[in-house]
């Protein structure tokens, strides 16, 4: 991809978190999400003086715990006519923390591969000592105007690094450098003046795996725990879950009780994917848990949270079968 413009134009599309939180007191923990407005933002970037022309389009002024399907769908929109507009190079998405990884994993696997498009937060809000804000969002500038940048899918930008939408997830609660990626780390490095990739390119000119749906079903997260019983997978279903996700101990697994409950689930036809409430690591089929038995699908290098987004998109998408659920997480 080659610019068109001697300044890349990127579309700032801002929707509250951190990054645009304003604290309570400068040295204290308490702040409130979302409570600058993000032409106040850009003000503030404007005089780094940063080789992009940003423009300014709010979305929500929300923490990232609030984000839903209104805010998932205006980005799409808005997303989708930036890709298809000549004059903007790029797209940079102001986020919470909280759940970057969802929002980014939803529109990775909703939109094609071409320009650059990039999540971005703080873990501390804009007049915090120390706020890591404005230098995530000027290295997001610099990743949103690099051609190199393209065709790599949703990308999130904390703490100097560049990570890919499949692998990112939020690893602690307040650190400034609170995000890893699994399986693959880093995929560059990142200053307000420098950017080196330690990766090619992985999706040139693939496109959107998943239609963008009309709405997205509800989809649970069963969380196990020692001497629990089959109640919440019934309480679940109860309520109208049109899948479940078992963030099971070890590699996805729960108290038998629960395993036979949530096959049942699979048997009558509501998908099961296994995942794991560990940090990170692989949940394969058939290891502990017999899965061609029972009908589970396992959720792979997927956590809970991602493995929930995207079994709601094969859902929305028509796709409840359990081989082809495990072919698109066998994918990611």
């Amino acid at each position: 991809m080659t610019h068109a413009h001697p300044r890349p134009r990127i579309l700032v599309l801002g929707t509250g978190g951190t990054i645009a939180g304003a604290a309570r007191s400068r040295t204290g923990k308490a702040y409130g999400a979302g409570e600058v407005a993000l032409e106040t933002m850009l003000d503030e970037i404007g005089t780094l003086e940063l080789e992009a022309e940003l423009a300014a389009r709010p979305i929500a002024r929300i923490g990232s715990q609030d984000i839903g399907w209104k805010e998932w769908d205006a980005l799409h929109r808005e997303i989708a006519a930036a890709q298809a507009d000549p004059e903007i190079d790029g797209v940079i998405v102001t986020h919470g923390t909280d759940t970057a990884e969802e929002t980014a994993f939803l529109l990775d696997l909703t939109l094609p591969a071409g320009k650059p498009v990039v999540l971005v937060g703080a873990m501390r809000p804009s007049d915090a000592v120390g706020s890591d804000g404005m230098r995530n969002f000027a290295n997001a500038v610099r990743v949103a105007g690099d051609p190199e940048s393209a065709d790599r899918g949703v990308l999130v930008v904390m703490a100097d690094t560049v990570f890919a939408a499949a692998d990112v997830r939020k690893a602690a609660t307040a650190n400034v450098d609170a995000f890893r990626g699994y399986p693959r780390g880093p995929l560059a490095r990142v200053t307000p003046s420098s950017l080196d990739w330690f990766a090619p390119t992985h999706r040139t000119g693939s496109a959107a795996r998943f239609a963008w749906p009309d709405a997205l079903p509800r989809v649970g997260i069963l969380t196990a725990g020692a001497g629990m019983d089959e109640k919440p997978v019934e309480a679940l279903l109860g309520i109208g879950c049109a899948g479940l996700v078992l963030a099971g101990m070890g590699q996805g697994n729960a108290p038998q009780v629960v395993i036979e409950a949530l096959g049942q689930a699979a048997a009558g036809g509501v998908p099961v994917v296994r995942s794991a409430r560990v940090d990170e690591g692989m949940v394969d089929r058939n290891v502990e848990v017999d899965d061609d038995a029972h009908g589970f699908v396992a959720a792979r290098a997927l956590g809970p949270a991602k493995a929930r987004v995207l079994l709601m998109a094969l859902i929305a998408n028509g796709i409840t079968e359990p081989k082809r659920i495990q072919l698109a997480f066998d994918g990611r």
